[in-house]
């Protein structure tokens, strides 16, 4: 059985809005893949990666991509003893507001992708049938 949905509803809405400011310890890392048994492997804005582990409130709530972004509290598992180095303490959900606060870093500015210029390239034959005009008579 699942937990309350009120529980599930209550994290959904805490992951929604940002914080005014990011506690001592905290910033903000882009998920590079999940390693498994609840554990992310992320990027921090100076090129820092981490093993970081996801709390139980967001199991199994809510879902993660490669290229998503986290708040991470690197303070939070300081008495442990193994290789993570963080703990998830925030999902970054709705990604345009979280990009207004003072606290995001430029280094994860959005890149703008240019349209690929077609006309410089002939078109690929990969993967087509043969034109009924070329035939092997």
């Amino acid at each position: 059985m699942g937990p309350p949905r009120r529980k599930v509803l209550a994290t959904a809405e805490e992951t929604m809005t940002p914080p005014d400011e990011l506690q001592a310890g905290q910033q903000l890392a882009r998920v590079i893949k999940a390693t498994g048994n609840n554990i992310y492997s992320v990027e921090t804005p100076s090129k820092e990666s981490l093993l970081v582990e996801l709390p139980a409130r967001f199991r199994s709530t809510i879902w993660m991509r490669r290229g998503s972004y986290v708040v991470i509290d690197t303070n939070a598992l300081e008495g442990r003893d193994n290789k993570l180095n963080g703990e998830i303490v925030n999902i970054v959900r709705d990604e345009k507001a979280w990009r207004k606060a003072p606290y995001w870093p430029k280094q994860f500015a959005r890149q703008v992708q240019s349209a690929p210029d077609s006309s410089d390239e002939e078109e690929s034959n990969m993967g087509k049938m043969p034109s009924s005009d070329e035939s092997d008579a």
